[in-house]
């Protein structure tokens, strides 16, 4: 009867963690439709916000040779040809179950931190969540690389106030020349059972007009048959625009990580709830067979002893 007690108290045991996996999962499922919402509304205004500072970048470049004038890059837009000392930011979660995820992203920056140590570069990382911060100080306990835990500074129950805060302190840094480039580590969002853990330079800005031909640079002034007219300036609106953009940025990879954070957390856990429930069938079957026999033994003896009288 001692395997039974303890078969009955092992399924009891593992039903309630199933409860608490199934709840979780529940609560993740919430949040990632909330994210995810934000998300897709952010998507078209990033793309407009960066496609109007690449409209009026294209045409003080398109006017230097007409005006004889020489055109200086914002700040923001200009790279030095060999940084030597880089920021670098990772975003991951304060807290676990979540599957791979923040092994993944540790990783990956862990790699790129390696790599430009190798080059010979100087590297300051900024941690915005505590699993990063965690796994980065365990790899790199033994050398002198500065991990700081950005938390304190930058975590806000909002994520655009959290954005406006890191936006605003990395810019600052920027122009004190306390670094020469700057690199986020996330979670880049693709679908909710895959996520792509990326490294990329967010500071300096890349504007990045790839996509558009010589034809339309030249024409991005024009909206059909319609020109665009700048007021004021368009030195002062382009300068005006680029910091908007760079919190923009930053907000679009809180939002990315977030949602890929919580499209692993549910996975996780929907995982975990099936092999509970796998786990709990196998057991009751375990636990039937193990009382039936023990039926099956008591009805014998009685039927034994019955005929012994």
């Amino acid at each position: 009867m001692a395997g039974l007690k303890e078969l009955r108290t092992r399924i009891e045991t593992i039903k309630s963690t199933q409860k608490i996996t199934s709840a979780m999962k529940m609560v993740a499922v919430s949040r990632l439709r909330r994210v995810q919402n934000m998300l897709d509304k952010n998507e078209e205004y990033s793309e407009n916000l960066r496609i109007s500072a690449l409209r009026v970048l294209a045409e003080l470049q398109n006017e230097e040779p007409t005006e004889q004038a020489s055109f200086v890059l914002p700040e923001l837009l200009v790279t030095k040809a060999q940084p030597e000392n880089y920021l670098m930011l990772v975003f991951s979660s304060d807290r676990g179950l979540c599957g791979s995820f923040n092994g993944n992203l540790t990783k990956k920056a862990a790699q790129r931190i390696r790599q430009l140590q190798k080059s010979g570069k100087n590297v300051q990382v900024i941690c915005i969540g505590k699993k990063s911060y965690q796994g980065l100080k365990k790899q790199f306990a033994d050398d002198n690389l500065k991990i700081n835990l950005g938390d304190v500074l930058f975590k806000d129950a909002s994520y655009a106030v959290t954005a406006e805060k890191i936006s605003a302190y990395v810019l600052n840094k920027f122009k004190e020349g306390d670094f020469d480039a700057c690199e986020a580590v996330y979670a880049h969002f693709a679908t909710v059972l895959s996520r792509d853990f990326v490294c990329e330079q967010i500071c300096p800005l890349d504007l990045n007009p790839d996509h558009l031909s010589k034809e339309q640079l030249k024409k991005i002034n024009q909206a059909k048959n319609a020109f665009y007219e700048y007021l004021p300036d368009k030195t002062t609106i382009l300068n005006n625009t680029l910091p908007l953009l760079f919190n923009n940025n930053i907000f679009k990879i809180i939002i990315n990580s977030a949602v890929a954070e919580h499209s692993s957390r549910m996975t996780a856990m929907d995982n975990a709830t099936r092999n509970a429930t796998k786990i709990i069938g196998d057991l009751t079957l375990k636990y039937n067979s193990l009382r039936q026999s023990a039926i099956t033994t008591e009805l014998i003896e009685i039927i034994a002893g019955a005929e012994a009288i």
